[in-house]
């Protein structure tokens, strides 16, 4: 009995290898292609020895801060999608189902509108209080009446909460041609054009909600097998709950601030990375801070190709990927539910 908990250990630190060989893949495709592609060589000359030229000034000063975000905003969102997925014990969850990713786009559209931010460094702080304040209107709709937070609760008051700020968002854009112009481009998901100064705004909240989900793993193992369950093993689910909440608005704040709201990215990579490692959370979030930024890149590459010599933004194409991994999911949950 002792050699099946091994053999699934084994199975995910193999998958865990395989997962950084792809994502070094994505890193290396990320700086090579483009509309203007540049040879392996010419890439290591760049990073190594800055010379001034055209391919140079490329790598150095657009695919680098490019991937650098593509790799940080990837993993963020992904451990947070698992996280959420844990703390709701449901597949279809993502940062979304707190109404995080759309509260945070949402206070910062209102910032644009008020304020007249325009500055990406503005919006991190804007993004993390719009998260923060979706993810505590989240937990007390789902607490309000009778019982308490359910999983189910929380699904369907983030459901709420998330429409409901889509709508304002889309109000406000509608309202003003100032924010339609400065907010359309940041709310379509974008890793391009966004200065390294931007990644090291959110650094710290992407670093603390990192630190926050390995409090998380031994309590998520606990909660996936109920309330009850976890509260006998000395886990308080209210408690746990609240910090993957905290977890996860950083997480998401942080990367929808630097890089706009990217769908499915939450969705997607937790779900490949339980499949291929199983729901161990101590391989489980590792794999998802790996297979995350290789889904995110790989879109980002797609996105530079397609339509040579224009780009689609990569919240776009992680769109039109996503639909079907959600479409999937929601078919496999209505069997089990079944």
């Amino acid at each position: 009995m002792s050699t099946a908990p091994a053999t699934t250990r084994r199975t995910g630190a193999a998958w865990l290898v395989v997962g950084a060989a792809a994502l070094l893949g994505a890193v290396a495709l990320s700086f090579f292609v483009g509309a203007r592609a540049i040879s392996p060589t010419v890439t290591l000359d760049a990073l190594r020895d800055f010379a001034g030229t055209p391919e140079h000034i490329i790598i150095r000063q657009i695919r680098l801060p490019r991937t650098l975000l593509g790799l940080a905003v990837g993993a963020a969102l992904a451990v947070a999608g698992a996280v959420m997925q844990g703390l709701t014990r449901n597949p279809l969850a993502s940062p979304e189902v707190l109404g995080v990713g759309n509260g945070a786009a949402f206070a910062v559209v209102l910032a644009i509108y008020l304020v007249g931010i325009t500055s990406p460094y503005g919006y991190v702080w804007f993004a993390v209080a719009g998260a923060a304040v979706s993810a505590v209107v989240v937990y007390l709709l789902a607490g309000a009446g009778r019982g308490t937070a359910t999983p189910i609760r929380l699904a369907l008051s983030g459901a709420v909460l998330a429409a409901a700020t889509f709508s304002w968002t889309s109000t406000l854009m509608a309202l003003d041609e100032r924010t339609l112009d400065e907010a359309r481009f940041w709310i379509a998901g974008s890793l391009a054009g966004r200065p390294t100064g931007v990644l090291l705004a959110v650094l710290p909240f992407l670093v603390v909600g990192g630190l926050l989900t390995v409090l998380l793993v031994r309590p998520l193992d606990a909660l996936a097998i109920g309330d009850d369950a976890a509260a006998a093993l000395g886990f308080d689910p209210v408690r746990y709950r609240l910090l993957g909440a905290l977890a996860v608005t950083l997480l998401a704040g942080g990367a929808v601030a630097a890089a706009g709201p990217l769908a499915f990215v939450g969705l997607a990579a937790p779900h490949l990375a339980r499949q291929l490692v199983g729901p161990d959370h101590r391989i489980l979030l590792p794999a998802c801070a790996l297979f995350g930024p290789t889904l995110l890149l790989l879109a980002d590459v797609v996105g530079r190709i397609v339509l040579i010599p224009l780009e689609l933004e990569v919240g776009i194409v992680t769109a039109f990927l996503g639909a079907p991994v959600l479409i999937m999911l929601a078919r496999r949950a209505r069997v089990v539910a079944s």
